[in-house]
C-alpha cells in the first residue's frame, strides 16, 4: 500500500484548520490505496520520511521563513533521506537521484504579512531532496475561510491520488 507523510507544524487554529482539511481530503472516499500518516514536524524523523511514497508540508509563515520546527524536521532527516549537498556545502538543487528524489509533494503555510520567503525556503530544500512538487502551493494570508479549507482538501486529495496511482 502507499503511504502518504504529513508532516505539519500546526500552533495555531488557522494552520490545524488547514491541516484538518488537508488530512480530510487524502482521505476522501474515492481515493483507495494510500495510509496517510500525520506527524507534527518534531516527531516526524526520517523512517517516516524513507517509508513514504510522497508528502504533504504544513506551515506558519514567521519572520519570512518556514516554522522552527519545520525546520529542525529538515535539519534532522535531511541527509538521511536522500539529501545532497555541492562541494561547497550549499544544497544541490540538481540532485535528482537521492533516497526519496521524485517523490510527490504538496506545501500549506499560513501567515499574517508575506509567505515568499517561507515558500522560498521549503522549495530550495525539496528541491535539493529531488521532491517534485505535485500540486501547487497553497499559501493562506489572515484569516482561513472555507474557500481556503476546500483548497486545502482539493491538495490533500491530489496528492494522496498522485501516490496512489505511483504518479
Amino acid at each position: 500500500m502507499a503511504r502518504l507523510l504529513v508532516v505539519h507544524h500546526s500552533p495555531t487554529r488557522s494552520l490545524q484548520a488547514l491541516t484538518d482539511a488537508v488530512v480530510a481530503g487524502a482521505h476522501d472516499e474515492s481515493i483507495e490505496g494510500v495510509e496517510v500518516v500525520v506527524r507534527p514536524a518534531l516527531e516526524a524523523n526520517a523512517d517516516d520520511v524513507l517509508a513514504a511514497d510522497g508528502y504533504l508540508l504544513g506551515t506558519t509563515a514567521n519572520f519570512g521563513y518556514m516554522s522552527g520546527a519545520l525546520k529542525h524536521f529538515f535539519d534532522s532527516t535531511f541527509l538521511a533521506i536522500g539529501g545532497q549537498l555541492d562541494d561547497s556545502g550549499s544544497t544541490d538543487v540538481a540532485n535528482d537521484s537521492g533516497t526519496t528524489a521524485r517523490r510527490p509533494f504538496g506545501l500549506y503555510l499560513h501567515g499574517h504579512y508575506d509567505l515568499t520567503g517561507a515558500v522560498r525556503s521549503v522549495t530550495s530544500i525539496t528541491g535539493a531532496l529531488g521532491w517534485r512538487q505535485g500540486y501547487e502551493v497553497l499559501g493562506v494570508l489572515g484569516e482561513v475561510t472555507d474557500a481556503h479549507r476546500e483548497a486545502a482538501y482539493e491538495l490533500g486529495g491530489t496528492i494522496a491520488a498522485l501516490v496512489s496511482d505511483g504518479s
